[in-house]
């Protein structure tokens, strides 16, 4: 039975989607890829807009809180933000909890292409944390898991 692990933000709207969405192209072989807010804002639709660039699907992603996830068992819960970090339930706190904080790009302020490109950034950095960074995180874990 495979992993689960949670992406968690703020908002749901960026960069826990951002991570979702390259969790499941990147990590699905040994977790199940789950993200959500401490509140629920909606996807931005810049987010929207970088990931289809780079080829990501997100159909199917929508913004949702914990409570609409019911009641799954996390292994794994990869905060995103300071605040997800300081307000991580203490529920999802029996799981292996790690921070590893982004820039929110929803506050960039420009024109739509100064805008787009900060969403650029965080979305490049998001994927190369997921796909090459993370997954040494996750299989150290279980390698020392106790059976």
């Amino acid at each position: 039975m495979k992993k689960k692990l949670l992406f968690l933000c703020t908002g749901n709207s960026c960069r826990s989607q951002m991570a979702e969405g390259y969790g499941k192209l990147f990590l699905s072989d040994i977790v199940d890829v789950y993200s959500a807010g401490t509140e629920k804002h909606g996807l931005n639709p810049y987010m929207l807009e970088v990931m289809e660039e780079d080829g990501v699907n997100m159909d199917g992603h929508y913004s949702k809180t914990l409570e609409e996830l019911g009641d799954i068992d996390f292994d794994f819960v990869i905060t995103l933000c300071g605040d997800a970090y300081e307000n991580c339930p203490a529920y999802l706190k029996k799981a292996f909890v790690f921070h590893k904080g982004f820039k929110d790009p929803a506050k960039a302020e420009g024109s739509e292409q100064e805008v787009l490109s900060e969403f650029r950034i965080i979305r490049d950095l998001i994927k190369d944390f997921v796909k090459n960074e993370l997954p040494s995180i996750i299989q150290e874990k279980i390698k020392n898991e106790k059976p």
